[in-house]
């Protein structure tokens, strides 16, 4: 939304969870025909890392499929010019070879804890290629590695791993004499995008011609992976976090927890070679993350 802004874009269409419950097949369909949105970002959706796919597959499962299909099928129906679909690094087969092609999708078994997760964003990436297919739509799937920036999710129970550490570790410096705990071994490797660079290269591809997206996407799906191209260890990230925080305290690895697949480095090749490449170093992005969530944490 900022990035739109700051491009010019005034006809900006959104709605909240309370005025539009995107579940509601009914409900989105009468607000596609109503307001007649020309590009979509599909960026609506239940989330959360291994913790959360552990305590509430159910809902990560029907809610994001139901969301998908309700939403994608309205785009396609109203004659929708393109649409973005936020996918995610977990439907990349447990194994995948790294760095992460798109066509190795569906390739192999998912890590089993994210598997809630993983189906539906599948389903989400599949439903786009078959209406690409039976229809002509432009309707192109992006994977980003775990995302961060301004208005991330800190809840330990809910968030990824990297607004988890920064809220741990905020709290934990609050205390003084508190300890962090991290899941696992802390050696899992692990790639971060800061928010604002996914913005910047969804309005990127959404500005390309049809034939140029046709001939780079189509052999994989209509699919496109957009990372940071590097990656670090989880206990790497932990310190970079700890010193960012200035928490002086102790890191504790709980080793009962899983530690999820070894490694997800995307292979971002085709985007960069588009023209797109992001542009924040991981310590500018994580002071300014951490800044932003500080002045919440005070006001709250």
């Amino acid at each position: 939304m900022r990035r739109l802004k700051e491009c010019g874009y005034e006809n900006l269409i959104t709605r909240t969870h309370r005025q539009l419950d995107l579940t509601d097949s009914r409900r989105v369909i009468s607000f596609f025909k109503r307001e007649r949105p020309e590009y979509v970002f599909l960026a609506a959706a239940k989330v959360g890392g291994i913790n959360a796919n552990i305590h509430y597959p159910a809902e990560l499962l029907f809610e994001n499929v139901s969301i998908q299909l309700a939403v994608i099928n309205a785009a396609a129906l109203t004659g929708v010019k393109r649409l973005i679909l936020f996918s995610s690094s977990c439907v990349y087969p447990e194994d995948c070879a790294q760095p992460m092609v798109e066509n190795q999708v569906l390739k192999g078994s998912l890590e089993p804890n994210i598997e809630p997760s993983a189906i539906a964003k599948i389903a989400g990436m599949k439903l786009c290629e078959a209406y690409n297919r039976q229809y002509g739509t432009c309707f192109l799937s992006v994977i980003p590695p775990t995302l961060y920036g301004p208005n991330d999710n800190f809840d330990e129970a809910t968030s990824h791993v990297l607004g988890a550490l920064i809220g741990k570790f905020h709290r934990s410096k609050l205390l003084e004499n508190g300890t962090v705990t991290i899941w696992g071994t802390g050696s899992p490797r692990r790639e971060f995008l800061y928010s604002y660079d996914l913005a910047e290269a969804c309005l990127f591809l959404m500005s390309l011609e049809r034939t140029v997206l046709d001939q780079a996407t189509k052999r994989h799906g209509w699919v496109v992976n957009v990372g940071s191209g590097h990656d670090m260890t989880i206990w790497e990230l932990a310190l970079i976090i700890k010193q960012t925080v200035g928490y002086s305290g102790e890191i504790v690895k709980d080793l009962s927890r899983p530690d999820g697949a070894q490694r997800k480095l995307l292979d971002s090749s085709i985007v960069n070679d588009l023209g797109w490449k992001p542009t924040k170093l991981l310590s500018d992005g994580l002071k300014e993350t951490y800044d932003w969530y500080r002045v919440k944490s005070d006001r709250s």
